[in-house]
């Protein structure tokens, strides 16, 4: 029998649910014990923020949120491994990410409660040129493509990063894109963030593919696998990817496996299509738990440290909420400031209409 094709999935990870190291092999970022305890400590606050935003919605100073829960050390380690000039083309949980960019968390607050300010980033941030919140699933995804297109064109030394969960892996727009990437090798790194359910779906429900990486395969893409909830992986990860497409190698697709510790968004009430123990399961395997205990054998990081830092972090986002709450809201005449550069009569007659009526009514 003739074999037309034949290919294997790595699958990369370093470190245990028990914080015990499962390699020897470990690559330059393990060996620099202060930048995991740095990193570790940002994913605390991603986690504070987290917790504190999901409290304000239920307060009503908030609208619907989409909570991140679990998925700390993928987004944090995504974002560390971005560099200025690089593009991030995210979904709507990539706090952790965001924030390693420049994103402030009062702009994320800002986005969740009906501002669009809140994808108005700083201009001295890393973000000023990253796409915004995209809640569609995947059609960032091309967006992203179209970025890696660009800077190929001119030759710039920059990669597009794109994020995605689980079931957007089988929308049109993400094959699209890993079709474009393969074809014109561009520098492309699609991230599918594989936390086991498209809201109430299921991964087994979603696709009959072993594994979500090898999905770039059919676009010409280099797969690979990883522990999710292993920050050094997806560290590791991320420099294979940048470094092959700054090479000119091509684009490559990672599925990150981690768990969605949360409900899909506050919206949502996850225990009507979810079982308890799969819950306990996950919250077993969280990153935060794990390189806590790689930390502390290290000797870098101990109670009295831990409750320190998270008393730092509530004051700071607790700043941040301060500043969402307190941001000015926009002119009503605002919704039709931004839409045209010259705008069409029936839209100025509009703008004049509301207007009026605010005058009156105030």
């Amino acid at each position: 029998m003739s074999v037309a094709a034949q290919f294997e999935i790595e699958y990369l990870h370093y470190m245990g649910a028990d914080g015990q190291l499962v390699r020897d092999d470990l690559p330059a970022d393990a060996a620099n014990p202060q930048q995991l305890l740095a990193l570790f400590k940002r994913m605390v606050f991603v986690r504070t923020f987290d917790s504190k935003s999901v409290a304000l919605q239920r307060t009503g100073k908030l609208g619907t949120y989409a909570a991140c829960i679990g998925h700390e050390a993928t987004h944090v380690g995504i974002g560390a491994s971005m560099r200025s000039g690089d593009v991030l083309a995210p979904s709507y949980r990539e706090y952790g990410t965001m924030f390693e960019r420049g994103v402030r968390p009062r702009d994320v607050l800002l986005y969740w409660g009906g501002d669009e300010r809140g994808s108005d980033y700083p201009r001295n941030a890393d973000a000023a040129i990253d796409f915004p919140i995209c809640v569609p699933i995947s059609t960032q995804c091309l967006h992203a493509a179209g970025s890696a297109l660009s800077f190929k064109l001119q030759g710039k030394p920059q990669v597009a990063v794109a994020c995605c969960g689980d079931g957007g892996s089988s929308k049109t727009d993400f094959y699209a894109a890993l079709n474009a990437a393969g074809a014109y090798k561009l520098p492309l790194i699609l991230c599918v963030i594989n936390n086991g359910w498209a809201i109430s779906v299921p991964r087994s429900a979603q696709t009959g593919a072993q594994t979500l990486a090898q999905k770039g395969l059919a676009g010409g893409l280099h797969c690979l696998q990883v522990d999710g909830n292993d920050l050094i992986a997806v560290l590791e990860a991320m420099r294979q990817a940048r470094a092959r497409a700054l090479a000119g190698d091509g684009g490559t697709v990672i599925e990150f496996l981690t768990y969605r510790l949360s409900d899909h968004t506050t919206a949502d009430d996850a225990r009507r299509y979810r079982g308890q123990e799969e819950v306990k399961q996950g919250w077993a395997r969280e990153p935060l738990l794990r390189l806590r205990r790689y930390l502390t054998a290290q000797g870098l990081w101990d109670d009295a440290q831990e409750a320190a830092w998270k008393a730092e972090c509530g004051a700071r986002v607790d700043q941040e909420i301060d500043a969402y709450l307190n941001t000015p809201v926009q002119p009503v005449e605002a919704m039709f400031d931004y839409l045209y550069g010259d705008p069409p009569a029936e839209l100025l007659a509009q703008r004049a209409e509301v207007m009026a009526m605010e005058a009156r009514h105030g």
